[in-house]
């Protein structure tokens, strides 16, 4: 088997792009939030999580990928939505919210009982496809990313890293960072090859990331 290829773009065909549109705007509504794993929904169709720190635009990206301003909502203190968050999209597909990590205010106890109840899930949901990790293009990847990819890795879970708030940086800046997570990605086993930049503002990167999901979901009826 050939070494995934981290660093030529992938390339969508009209079709694909289609598909990814229309999937993402059909009905998407918030169903469930469980704060405990004993509370989680029935797993009856594909998953896909959002992981990420908080203040990375998860919310953001979630409401720009459906066409909706406030589907998914933020939290005005930061670690402090600690529940997993399930959308429907048009029967087809779950989406996950995971709650942010990385909170330099929490308390330890706060932060173990997140990597607790998060690993649990990752491993023992299996309708899960893939997690969706954000990092925020502007700024150093943080040792609390670096630790949730080995989770990751360890749990045996794929996932793909998405950059937000792209529209932060010029083209020079944000190809320099593309590449030095196009290699970061590259030393997690667990890692998709494909990294993409994102703006939850300009719809940067919504197409891309709707085919990539739209590829885990049931087939439409009719």
């Amino acid at each position: 088997m050939a070494a995934p290829d981290f660093s030529t773009p992938v390339e969508r065909t009209s079709d694909e792009l289609e598909a990814g549109r229309l999937l993402f705007a059909g009905e998407c509504e918030f169903f469930f939030g469980a704060q405990q794993l004993g509370q989680l929904p029935d797993p009856d169709k594909p998953e896909i999580a959002f992981a990420g720190r908080s203040n990375v635009g998860k919310s953001s990206l979630v409401n720009a990928l459906t066409g909706r301003k406030a589907l998914a909502r933020a939290s005005s203190e930061p670690g402090r939505t600690k529940q997993l968050n399930f959308f429907d999209l048009a029967g087809r597909l779950v989406l996950v919210d995971m709650p942010g990590y990385g909170f330099a205010k929490a308390a330890k106890s706060v932060k173990e009982d997140w990597q607790e109840m998060m690993f649990a899930y990752l491993r023992g949901r299996p309708t899960l496809q893939r997690v969706i990790l954000l990092l925020d293009s502007r700024i150093e990847t943080k040792s609390s990313d670096i630790e949730v990819m080995d989770l990751f890795d360890k749990a045996a879970i794929n996932f793909q890293i998405v950059l937000t708030k792209c529209d932060g940086l010029k083209p020079g800046p944000l190809t320099r960072k593309l590449e030095s997570v196009r290699a970061l990605a590259a030393k997690h086993p667990a890692a998709h090859p494909e990294v993409i930049a994102s703006s939850s503002e300009t719809g940067l990167g919504m197409p891309e990331l709707r085919v990539e999901l739209a590829a885990f979901a049931t087939p439409a009826i009719g």
